[in-house]
């Protein structure tokens, strides 16, 4: 009887002390399953942001999907729940973000670009100064458009599923910040 209890508390023990699963990227690590309003996504890959010619890593970003694909347009145009989380590896200023979006809105947004204005604009009157250790997240709500947090406060939604494409082509469409964080994010990598 001893021997028995020993084992099922060994046994309990194992069973609560495996680690939660999880992907991790330059450092920074992201669950595997995150849920948003009742629907299960999973991480469908993790790229690293580098910039200048040193390729200096600026930020882990993990997409989150309701069902994990590597077609990147697919992704773009699809109406289910997704996310976009960066996690930052250094410190970024509140207007090197704001000019970074400014560059990847108009790499990705072809002729929308007038009609996205204001929302841009939205957009980087949310941001600040960012630091290492700190997130950006951006979550795609079919029928509500893109909830925004910054450093994990809640700042607005900007409506539009006609931004939302543009604003997820920015990592995933024809002109990513760079290839290696498209091909990370699409699970290829």
């Amino acid at each position: 009887m001893k021997l028995l209890r020993m084992l099922l508390v060994v046994g309990l023990f194992l069973l609560f002390a495996v680690p939660v699963s999880a992907g991790k990227r330059a450092g920074v690590s992201m669950p595997d399953h995150i849920t948003i309003h009742g629907k299960k996504l999973v991480l469908n890959g993790m790229g690293v942001r580098e910039a200048t010619i040193f390729n200096v890593d600026v930020y882990v970003a993990g997409l989150y999907l309701e069902k994990k694909s590597s077609n990147a347009q697919e992704i773009i145009r699809s109406e289910q729940i997704k996310r976009i989380h960066l996690r930052f590896v250094r410190d970024v200023d509140k207007s090197d973000m704001t000019e970074a979006w400014g560059e990847g809105f108009k790499k990705n947004a072809g002729g929308k670009l007038g009609a996205l204005k204001s929302r841009i604009a939205k957009l980087n009157s949310w941001m600040a100064d960012i630091k290492d250790g700190q997130t950006l997240t951006f979550t795609y709500v079919p029928d509500k458009g893109i909830q925004v947090h910054v450093k994990g406060a809640y700042k607005g939604t900007i409506q539009g599923a006609d931004f939302a494409q543009v604003f997820i082509s920015i990592w995933l469409g024809p002109h990513p910040p760079n290839k290696g964080l498209k091909k990370g994010m699409l699970g290829k990598g």
